[in-house]
């Protein structure tokens, strides 16, 4: 849709005539200034100009200045189109990933191939296809060890939290599991959100050892608030490989607390899901993508595309073949 940021402008378009038509009426009062030169009839001579009497208006030079006039006062205006789009209704989730990053997420039991990979590296490939495959939902990332860390708050820029999440390392906060201080941080992000579209997804491949609040009782909470909990258990049960401080690979276990990963669950109407593989981690993000969606938001997208350029070039270019056009031979051009 055409139209003007300040159609009220356009009233300069006759500020033009509205000046010849006081200027003779000033003239006659004495309010005009006059030019004094004590020999005007030789600088006429020199010039080889008629009497300002005798002078007749040039039609070309006097509708070309019109045209830049309008030209300039039309860019003032400021012409533009407006697309203006009707509602758009998004229907999507608001999602907080809370991600284990204690220092048994090193261990070595996943495989690429012939190559040995820690869980964490498993994670962040299934967790950022999964975060890559949500066009239209809110996507928050809690990073947690011994202490719990809003990463990334709630965003449609996914492609971004995807990024955070690369960055992450083992232990970089802290060795422990704090399970509970994670979902009490993921909570306090949705809790405001609307309703029926607030998942937590949890991942971790141990259980809560030192969290301030209480795991079951972070999800009481988000029971309350109306907010649904997955619970992903990740890893091998029994010793596997892992780097110790040395850089040596000994072996160690982790056991997964799937009792408390299935209470919390159970307590948000969620879901728990045990991933012991790289694909059994992707088909369980896989089940929550094709989980019931409800409307998050509505909008209206108001597109404005400035031509105020187009007028104010027209005029420049009149304006320019103005100053040119005297320059022709024979031509002697006075504004009407």
């Amino acid at each position: 849709m055409f139209e003007f940021a300040w159609p009220w402008m356009g009233f300069l378009v006759l500020l033009p005539l509205l000046v010849r038509a006081l200027a003779p009426a000033l003239r006659e009062g004495g309010r005009l200034g006059a030019l004094r030169f004590p020999h005007l009839d030789l600088l006429r001579m020199a010039f080889k100009t008629q009497a300002t009497a005798d002078r007749k208006p040039n039609l070309l030079f006097a509708t070309l200045l019109w045209l830049a006039w309008i030209g300039l006062v039309g860019a003032v205006m400021q012409p533009q189109i407006v697309d203006q789009m009707a509602e758009v209704t998004t229907e999507g989730y608001d999602i907080m990933l809370a991600v284990d990053l204690s220092g048994s997420m090193a261990a070595l039991d996943f495989s690429n191939g012939d190559d040995q990979v820690n869980r964490l590296d498993v994670a962040k490939q299934a967790v950022g296809q999964f975060v890559k495959d949500r066009k239209d939902d809110r996507i928050g990332l809690v990073l947690f060890g011994a202490n719990a860390y809003m990463y990334a708050p709630l965003t449609q820029d996914t492609e971004s939290v995807g990024k955070m999440l690369d960055t992450a390392a083992v232990n970089m906060a802290g060795d422990s599991t704090a399970i509970g201080d994670a979902l009490g941080l993921a909570v306090k992000a949705l809790r405001d959100r609307p309703e029926k579209s607030r998942l937590i997804v949890l991942l971790t491949d141990g259980g809560d050892n030192a969290s301030t609040l209480p795991p079951l009782q972070a999800a009481q909470l988000a029971k309350e608030y109306g907010i649904r909990i997955y619970t992903i258990g990740i890893g091998s049960s029994g010793p596997v490989p892992i780097p110790d401080e040395n850089g040596n690979i000994v072996r160690g276990q982790f056991p997964v607390d799937e009792d408390l990963l299935k209470a919390i669950a159970d307590k948000t109407d969620g879901g728990f899901y045990r991933a012991t593989d790289a694909e059994a981690l992707k088909d369980v993000y896989a089940q929550i993508d094709k989980l019931e969606k409800s409307t998050v938001d509505k909008r209206q997208y108001l597109i404005r595309t400035p031509l105020y350029r187009y007028p104010l070039g027209a005029a420049l270019a009149l304006l320019a073949i103005l100053s040119l056009l005297p320059l022709l031979p024979g031509r002697r051009l006075h504004a009407a």
